[in-house]
């Protein structure tokens, strides 16, 4: 099982579980951050780090979010590995309350 990071995290892109990630799995694109299925060891660490609760272990994905597995393997092929905390776009609280974001995501 690995980890997924979900819409939720668009536009918000909070980098706190960067900072406790052991393998570096996470990489940034222009608006989110996502997880790497192969890179992932499962240590859950990451979970409790997300102040919007964008995180979720693979099996525990919301129904609505189950597109998100897919979309964390495909984008970590191409955006690169974040391996630092860097401070949140100025808006993202803002953005951690919007739903139904998907439509804004920058690949």
């Amino acid at each position: 099982m690995t980890y997924v990071v979900t819409e939720t995290c668009i536009k918000c892109k909070y980098t706190d579980c960067v900072d406790v990630c052991p393998v570096d799995c996470f990489h940034e694109g222009p608006n989110m951050l996502v997880i790497d299925p192969e890179e992932c060891i499962d240590c859950t660490l990451c979970v409790p780090e997300c102040p919007v609760e964008a995180i979720y272990a693979e099996d525990d994905v919301p129904e609505a979010q189950r597109p998100f597995i897919k979309i964390n393997a495909e984008l970590t092929k191409v955006w690169p590995v974040i391996v630092e905390r860097k401070e949140a776009p100025a808006d993202a609280d803002e953005w951690s309350k919007v739903t139904d974001k998907k439509q804004l995501l920058q690949k």
